[in-house]
């Protein structure tokens, strides 16, 4: 199995997935990510290709079964673009997850109010709330990029067990999954 983390930070998802067998390519923007997270699973004598480029400048063809769009979107320009360039990297009946942010009053509150102002778990100025997506938009981007929407569901996070949850509720965060028609 083949899978590109686009946005992997420092490896978080690499790791175990390669760990579990699958060949992992991790691209971000940020060369300080990518160095943390060669050097780390270098250590862990993980197999695992960094490279720092964003997906627009990917030379690979249809080459990938699943790629993992993880808390990516939400801070990407031209979303249109950058799901067409994901297009050009997976192989027909591949499936691409999105993690991101839902785009509603709700989400404001939560996700740029609560986790940058008041719980700083983020810097102020992480989100922009205008490139937010919701759900149905996402889809419809996606599906005029050849991609068929499978799932949607939505993530909580639980402030006593400080564990991540799915849920019925996708009115701040969600996850969608996509097959490559």
């Amino acid at each position: 199995l083949k899978i590109l983390d686009i946005g992997c930070g420092g490896g978080l998802l690499c790791e175990p997935l390669n760990r579990l067998g699958a060949k992992i390519t991790g691209i971000d923007a940020s060369s300080d990510n990518i160095e943390v997270a060669k050097l780390h699973s270098k250590e862990m004598g993980l197999n695992i290709e960094y490279i720092c480029c964003p997906p627009e400048n990917l030379n690979f063809s249809n080459e990938f079964d699943v790629i993992l769009n993880m808390e990516v979107v939400e801070h990407v320009t031209n979303l249109n673009l950058f799901i067409k360039n994901c297009s050009k990297l997976i192989r027909k009946n591949g499936i691409m997850f999105v993690a991101t942010i839902n785009k509603n009053l709700k989400s404001y509150i939560f996700a740029i109010i609560g986790a940058e102002y008041v719980l700083r778990w983020l810097p102020i100025g992480t989100h922009d709330w205008d490139k937010f997506v919701t759900p149905q938009i996402l889809e419809t981007i996606a599906n005029k990029n050849n991609f068929l929407s499978d799932e949607t569901i939505g993530m909580k996070f639980n402030l006593l067990s400080k564990k991540w949850v799915k849920s019925s509720d996708a009115s701040v965060n969600y996850i969608s999954t996509f097959l490559k028609s």
